[in-house]
């Protein structure tokens, strides 16, 4: 299906209601239009006599477009750096990087029939098998995280569309951009223009390839909303006009980091040599004829390194003096003879401690705890009250990076449903509340943690178990001391009561042979066994 207005293809597919008589509710009259988050940006489209006129402009010189690409390109080239690379690395293990299966849907909140539900595990299984997700997990949240957006073309066949997507084809963000048009119509009542509906499709340009018609033209093709997944980092410039990445707030840093660099480098390529000084007896020679002496020695003996910002190599350069080379004076008639001297190179060399400042801002702009960063600091595999709160906050910065990202996969999954006739797209929305994906945690300090919490809690229980029933109550200390919902607490019984019906726990047990107890002792030794058996009933 081809749309030539705007002078665009239109390719894709659209999601329409079940009911193909009933037509698209509109939207409701308001002055606001809906709010931006993910950057598409807005295009006024008003109604002039009975006809919609519009203008789009995709000019590689447009500088809405000019600016989105640059960015990007900036933070691709800001993650081929060092100490950009090994933080990105740190995140990109700690989201997504596993042996066992990384992602998995959660549908337990959903209600909905069991059959269901096995239909959207089978879907998502799909997904993921179209991706090749366990393999490229890492290439594709590194991409998500560094340009700070994902795109991806659903490939549908349109003469069979009830078979769903059969394939997922990765668009780089250069060259796609979303478009979201904006309906006013002028309200006769009150001569004000108010917001009747959106329109949104994607605009791709194969910029990068410079792909042009015959006719020499751009050539860009329009998709359907529907037809392309894009998922964002949610992050919005300060005018919430543009999406910008993750490692946005981290250019500035490099940027100034690289400079000390470079100024620490070339101070001590300057200061590093001793010099020497050449004090050159002219005798009575004019002033021209001096100079000129002195210039031919100069130009006899001179080696000059100069240094290259850009590339940091070092280079000989004979045209010029510079402050690395020796010196030569002219000494006048009546002074003492030709004489040289030696100039101290400089005796501060070893001081960098601007350039750690640097590299200190540059990681906490990345997130990343200082201890991953340094070669010196040794991980400790102790308690979790050992562990920095650095490394607390870095976890919950990566959960919050995971579920931006799995966004991707729910919108995939609904797209999917709704081709194959599984849901309508009004169901839809009405589960994807209740569907949630779930990271494999390769964080250490999660378990570790958990692992503590269980301990101490079965420990403040031991202390207490012997006031229970006289004291305490026994939901009293499941509630405050286990810290279960009432919801566990039924789920607990009901387990402990199938464990004692199908005989895996046994409450009487054999105890071991003991002496015959004293005549006297017996009945002291019942009533003890009595508390016994009642406290563990309790507890």
């Amino acid at each position: 299906m081809a749309d030539e207005r705007d002078g665009l293809n239109l390719f894709g597919f659209n999601l329409t209601r079940n009911n193909n008589k009933k037509k698209e509710e509109k939207e409701l009259p308001s002055i606001v239009a809906p709010n931006d988050d993910d950057g598409a940006g807005y295009v006024t489209v008003t109604s002039g006599g009975g006809a919609y006129n519009h203008t789009l402009s995709f000019d590689q010189d447009s500088k809405t477009v000019k600016d989105d690409k640059a960015l990007i390109m900036q933070y691709r080239e800001a993650a081929m750096h060092p100490e950009l690379d090994q933080a990105i690395n740190h995140i990109v293990n700690e989201a997504v990087s596993s042996d066992q299966e990384v992602v998995q849907m959660n549908v337990d909140k959903l209600d909905i029939s069991n059959s269901i539900k096995k239909k959207l595990q089978t879907e998502f299984d799909g997904i993921m098998t179209m991706l090749d997700f366990h393999n490229n997990a890492g290439d594709m949240f590194r991409r998500f995280y560094i340009d700070g957006r994902l795109y991806h073309h659903l490939v549908v066949d349109p003469k069979r569309e009830k078979l769903g997507i059969q394939e997922m084809r990765y668009i780089d963000s250069v060259n796609i951009r979303k478009v979201r048009e904006v309906l006013k119509e002028r309200d006769p009542a009150t001569d004000v223009e108010v917001v009747v509906g959106i329109k949104e499709y994607y605009i791709y340009e194969p910029s990068a390839t410079n792909t042009r018609s015959i006719s020499g033209a751009k050539t860009a093709v329009k998709l359907s909303e529907p037809s392309v997944s894009y998922v964002t980092s949610g992050i919005m410039d300060s005018a919430r006009a543009r999406v910008i990445g993750h490692l946005d707030k981290a250019l500035k840093p490099l940027n100034q980091l690289r400079m000390m660099e470079d100024a620490q480098v070339i101070y001590r390529l300057a200061r590093a040599p001793e010099r020497r000084i050449f004090y050159v007896d002219t005798g009575t020679m004019p002033t021209g004829k001096a100079e000129e002496y002195m210039k031919d020695l100069m130009a006899k003996y001179r080696n000059k390194m100069t240094y290259d910002v850009t590339t940091g190599n070092l280079s000989n350069n004979a045209r010029s003096m510079s402050m690395l080379e020796d010196f030569w004076l002219p000494r006048r008639e009546g002074g003492r003879g030709t004489e040289i001297s030696t100039l101290p190179g400089g005796t501060n060399l070893g001081e960098i401690d601007d350039i750690i400042y640097f590299q200190k801002r540059l990681y906490k702009a990345l997130n990343v705890p200082m201890s991953r960063l340094e070669q010196e600091a040794q991980f400790s595999l102790g308690r979790s009250s050992e562990l920095t709160r650095d490394e607390q906050f870095f976890q919950k910065f990566v959960n919050s990076v995971r579920n931006r990202f799995g966004k991707m996969f729910v919108e995939v999954l609904g797209t999917q449903c709704i081709l194959k006739n599984i849901c309508t797209k009004e169901e839809w929305e009405e589960w994807k509340t209740s569907i949630f994906i779930e990271f494999l945690n390769d964080n250490y300090f999660t378990e570790l943690k958990n692992a503590e919490i269980v301990g101490d809690r079965i420990e403040r229980l031991d202390r207490v178990a012997s006031y229970v029933g006289e004291y305490f109550s026994r939901e009293w200390v499941m509630k405050e001391i286990l810290m279960m919902s009432d919801d566990d607490i039924t789920a607990m019984n009901k387990q402990m009561k199938a464990e004692l019906s199908s005989g895996i726990v046994n409450v009487d047990t054999d105890a071991p042979d003991e002496a015959p107890a004293a005549e006297g002792e017996e009945e002291s030794k019942i009533d003890v066994t009595k508390t016994q058996n009642e406290m563990n009933r309790l507890v």
